[in-house]
Parts: C-alpha cells; sequence; structure tokens
C-alpha cells in the first residue's frame, strides 16, 4: 500500500514530531527583503501537514527566528506568527537569535533530552533556519526529515528562485531525508491512531 518503504514506520513507533520553522508574517509581507515568493502554497501544505499532526495528537514544534539584526526588529509585529499557523496549547515554541534552532538553550535541551524521536520540518527560510537547524541536529545524531514541498527560501536577489530552492534541498539532503507532503502523508495516515 506504500509507495515508499523508506518512509514506511510501525504502529509501535513514537509518532513523529512536526517542525514549524520560522512561520512568521515578516516573511508574508511584501517589500519585505525576506518576503516569501511562493509563501500561499508552502503555508497551504503546512497548515495540511498541521491538521494531520493535530488530529492525531501528534507533538509540533513551533520555531521563531528573534534575531537582533536591524531587519528583524523583535519589538515588530512583522515577527509574529502567521495566524491560521501559531501555535496552539500544548505545542512547543522556541524562539532563536541566530539562524539553527540549536541556538536556543531550551530547544537544545529539549531535543537532547529526547530518545529515539524523529522530526519532519517545514516551514520558511530554509537557506538559513532550516538548513543550520538539520545540520546541528546531524552532528547531535537527530533525526529530520524536510519536507520539500512545503519549505521555502526568502526571496533571493540571484537568479532563477527555484533553482535556488533545488541546490538548497541537495544539500539539506545530506543531512537530512527529504520527502514530498503527499508521500508524508500517505504514510503518516496508515499509522493514524
Amino acid at each position: 500500500m506504500m509507495s515508499h518503504p523508506k518512509l514506511a514506520v510501525s504502529i509501535h513507533d513514537d509518532p513523529p514530531i512536526l517542525v514549524c520553522a520560522d512561520l512568521q508574517t515578516e516573511y508574508l509581507t511584501e517589500g519585505r527583503r525576506h518576503v516569501i515568493a511562493d509563501a500561499e502554497a508552502i503555508t497551504a501544505r503546512c497548515r495540511e501537514l498541521m491538521t494531520l499532526w493535530r488530529g492525531n495528537l501528534w507533538p509540533i514544534i513551533h520555531l521563531k527566528r528573534i534575531a537582533q539584526a536591524a531587519w528583524f526588529n523583535p519589538a515588530s509585529n512583522l515577527t509574529d506568527w502567521i495566524a491560521e499557523l501559531k501555535p496552539r496549547p500544548g505545542e512547543l515554541a522556541f524562539e532563536h537569535p541566530l539562524p539553527s534552532a540549536y541556538s536556543s538553550q531550551r530547544f537544545a535541551e529539549y531535543m537532547a533530552n529526547m530518545k529515539s524521536m524523529r522530526c519532519v520540518v517545514s516551514g520558511f527560510s530554509l537557506d538559513e533556519t532550516i538548513l543550520s537547524t538539520v545540520v546541528d541536529g546531524f552532528h547531535r545524531s537527530h533525526r529530520y526529515q524536510v519536507v520539500s514541498d512545503a519549505v521555502a527560501c526568502r526571496r533571493q536577489g540571484i537568479g532563477d528562485a527555484a533553482s535556488y530552492k533545488l541546490a538548497v534541498v541537495n544539500v539539506v539532503g545530506n543531512f537530512a531525508g527529504v520527502v514530498d507532503s503527499a508521500d508524508l502523508i500517505e504514510a503518516n495516515t496508515v499509522i493514524s491512531v
């Protein structure tokens, strides 16, 4: 029934943790340096993944970039969560000052105390937060899967955005699994409780 055996999991495995990276209004605001070109499609896939996780009562972690740089003013409402993707009660949220979520001491401690967990990553800033978090996690023996069609790079002033994203996804693939949202949803609905 499952078309991707590498995604197969047992009902005896702990459910995967959905890590939602930097789903902040800064990335949706036209005219801003960090606006995501295909934000509507990415937020729709993130919403679909959150619906599956919430429906199964699986754990969700939200990451929020709060840098001290002038382009990410922590006092600004641009760092607020995207309304339909914000954390709900019972879901963990971590603020991180540097690109890697492991720059948050709370996140690093939480992940260090988790045993045999799998993390599925979606969200924004593939070329910053997601890449650096996955690399840090790899070096700590944490298992990540990045959902290739539910992540995005911020708008770059360089060439073809699709080629840039593909190049970053290829780099991420050296440190984490790379999956498509449809395959991930299909594989995880089989083990729904």
